[in-house]
C-alpha cells in the first residue's frame, strides 16, 4: 500500500514547535507529510480566507511550505495547488493553547480542519496547553498520529472534523462535546506610560458551565478530549419554534414589483 498522503498546516506559524512536533509524529507513523502554515502568527483569525491580496509562497524545507496568509488559504493551496491531488487528511495544529467551547469559533488552527472538511477531506484540529513543553508536545503529536491513523482507516462521519485537546500527562481519552462559557470578561483596560487608554481582548479570565460530558472538564481531568464538529451551523431545534411565528407575514404586504 502506498504511504498516505497528509496536509499538515497551523495558525502558529511555520516556525512553531507545536507544527514540527506533529510533523514529526505523523511521519513516523508511515505518512507522507507536506506542511503548509502562515509564515507568521495567525492565532484568533478563525476561518479568514485572503481575498483582496495576492499569496505568496516560500518553501522553507523538503516539503515545509510558508504562506503569506491564513490557515484557511494554507489548506486551499496545499490542496489546490501543491499536493495536485487531495490529500487523505487533513491535520492542524499542534495550537499552542486549548481550542474548547465558543473558542472554536475564534480559532484559526480549527478552522484549517474546517476547511480542510469543506473541501470533502477528513481532518483533525489538534491543541494543547500554551505552555507545552517539549515532552507535553511529543506526547500530543503522538496521540494525534494515532488517531490520524484511525481516521484513514475508517474515515469520518458524513460532514464532521475532529477536535482534539491534549493536556501534559494525559491519562486517558474522552469522547466529549463543545462546552460552554458561564461567564467571560473578554477585555481588559489600561494605560500606556503617556496616560493614553489602550484594550487586551481575550486575556481576562472565564468560567465554564459545570458539564461533566463537556471539553473543558475532561481537559481539566488531565484527559484527552475529542470533539466531533461540523460545518453545518442550522440550530435545528429552532426551526419548529420559529415555524409557528408564521414568518410568512413579514413579507405580506411587500409589492413584488
Amino acid at each position: 500500500m502506498s504511504r498516505p498522503r497528509i496536509l499538515v498546516t497551523n495558525d502558529d506559524g511555520i516556525r512553531a514547535a507545536g507544527l514540527a512536533a506533529l510533523a514529526e509524529a505523523l511521519a513516523a507513523s508511515g505518512a507522507e507529510v507536506t506542511v503548509v502554515a502562515p509564515d507568521r502568527e495567525q492565532s484568533a483569525a478563525s476561518h479568514a480566507m485572503t481575498i483582496r491580496s495576492p499569496l505568496r509562497i516560500a518553501q522553507v524545507g523538503a516539503g515545509w511550505y510558508a504562506v503569506e496568509g491564513t490557515p484557511t488559504d494554507c489548506v486551499n493551496l496545499g490542496v489546490f495547488h501543491l499536493l495536485g491531488e487531495p490529500p487523505a487528511l487533513v491535520v492542524s495544529g499542534i495550537n499552542a493553547g486549548y481550542n474548547l467551547g465558543e473558542d472554536v469559533t475564534y480559532s484559526g488552527t480549527v478552522a484549517g480542519a474546517l476547511e480542510g472538511r469543506i473541501l470533502g477531506i477528513p481532518s483533525i484540529a489538534v491543541s494543547s496547553t500554551a505552555d507545552a513543553t517539549d515532552r507535553t508536545l511529543r506526547s500530543a503529536a503522538r496521540v494525534a498520529a494515532r488517531l490520524a491513523e484511525r481516521v484513514i482507516e475508517r474515515g469520518l462521519p458524513a460532514d464532521s472534523l475532529l477536535n482534539v485537546n491534549v493536556p501534559p500527562d494525559a491519562r486517558g481519552l474522552r469522547l466529549t462535546h463543545q462546552g460552554r462559557r458561564d461567564f467571560r470578561q473578554g477585555l481588559i483596560e489600561r494605560r500606556d506610560p503617556k496616560g493614553r487608554e489602550y484594550y487586551w481582548i481575550g486575556l481576562a479570565p472565564s468560567e465554564w458551565e459545570p458539564d461533566p460530558g463537556a471539553d473543558h472538564a475532561a481537559v481539566g481531568e488531565g484527559i484527552v478530549s475529542v470533539t466531533p464538529l461540523h460545518s453545518d451551523m442550522t440550530c435545528h431545534r429552532a426551526i419548529p419554534v420559529l415555524a409557528e411565528w408564521a414568518l410568512e407575514d413579514v413579507m405580506a404586504d411587500e409589492d413584488p414589483r
